[in-house]
């Protein structure tokens, strides 16, 4: 049996059995990974360029599009690179460097929608409060230990998951490499150091989980206490995209961890993967831009001053 300081190269799951399933699959990756880097990098520009959205929210959701980025960034290359080529071979420090750069950036992620669901708390119920706690340096220091906490989260992980010996071969049973299927390589009774420290992420993010709820309890109740129609549609209308986007988040990473057993299978494996690590970062720009004035004013402007700079 092969161990780890013999391994050299793993081998993902194919998308597609049939040279044409295989092209069929590369293009239309090809189409949602650049749906992705459109909307997120529309997001980022109209952020950036328009100093109306120089606010904390639209600087979270500036930071929001940046992860997503990184986040499908890190997947869909290798994948529609394998399914062009016909390959299934990813290198160990390949390997070892997805896995890192993609827990980095959907930890972060999750911590950053939780610092978002302070702010439209803040916003909501402590409106005579809120220049002050959520101040420029209070959000650059909160968006820093989100971006800070999913490093070391995705640090701590790659470094025990690597560390482990591997004697199950190389061939892992997904189309990039995650935590689950590199344990799955290990020796046996091998892995309770990796165990103990997903439990203990897994107790931090559903404290971030209890966080959001009872925040968004709170918000609730304040805006159904607001007396005019018009204060309460613009209460929503700030929140129901971020709460969308933290559903559609934490929805598809609970199913990916915690369904059935008898539904595992490399297929339903295959597409849940996709689900939550190719959904959430193409569908959040829409989510967003959809019901919110600002971001589609800001949008074409961004689109017409690229349109008027052609030649």
């Amino acid at each position: 049996m092969p161990n780890s300081s013999s391994i050299s190269e793993f081998l993902l799951l194919p998308l597609a059995d049939t040279r044409q399933l295989q092209l069929l699959h590369f293009w239309l990756l090809l189409g949602i990974y650049l749906a992705a880097l459109l909307g997120n990098g529309l997001i980022s520009t109209a952020v950036a360029c328009d100093q109306r959205l120089h606010t904390p929210m639209y600087f979270f959701l500036l930071n929001l599009a940046l992860l997503d980025l990184g986040c499908i960034s890190t997947t869909l290359p290798k994948a529609m690179a394998n399914a062009l080529w016909d390959t299934r071979a990813i290198s160990y420090t390949g390997c070892a460097a997805q896995l890192f750069f993609f827990l980095f950036f959907i930890s972060a992620e999750y911590y950053l929608l939780t610092i978002m669901s302070y702010d439209r708390y803040v916003a909501i119920c402590k409106p005579l409060h809120y220049g002050t706690l959520m101040d420029s340096r209070a959000c650059a220091t909160m968006a820093a230990a989100a971006w800070g906490a999913g490093l070391l989260n995705s640090l701590l992980h790659t470094a025990s998951t690597f560390s482990l010996p591997l004697c199950q071969g190389n061939v892992v049973n997904q189309f990039f490499c995650e935590i689950p299927q590199i344990l799955k390589l290990s020796c046996s009774d091998s892995n309770l150091r990796e165990v103990v420290l997903i439990i203990f992420s897994a107790s931090l993010g559903f404290g971030c989980f209890v966080f959001i709820v009872v925040s968004y309890v709170q918000i609730f109740m304040a805006v159904l206490r607001m007396p005019s129609d018009q204060g309460r549609h613009k209460a929503f209308s700030t929140c129901l995209p971020h709460l969308a986007v933290v559903s559609l988040f934490v929805s598809t990473g609970i199913f990916a961890n915690l369904k059935p057993p008898s539904l595992s299978s490399p297929f339903m494996d295959l597409l849940v993967s996709l689900l939550y690590s190719v959904v959430p970062p193409t569908l959040n720009p829409i989510i967003y831009s959809m019901r919110n004035r600002e971001i589609k004013h800001s949008l074409r402007k961004v689109l017409q001053y690229a349109l008027f700079q052609l030649p």
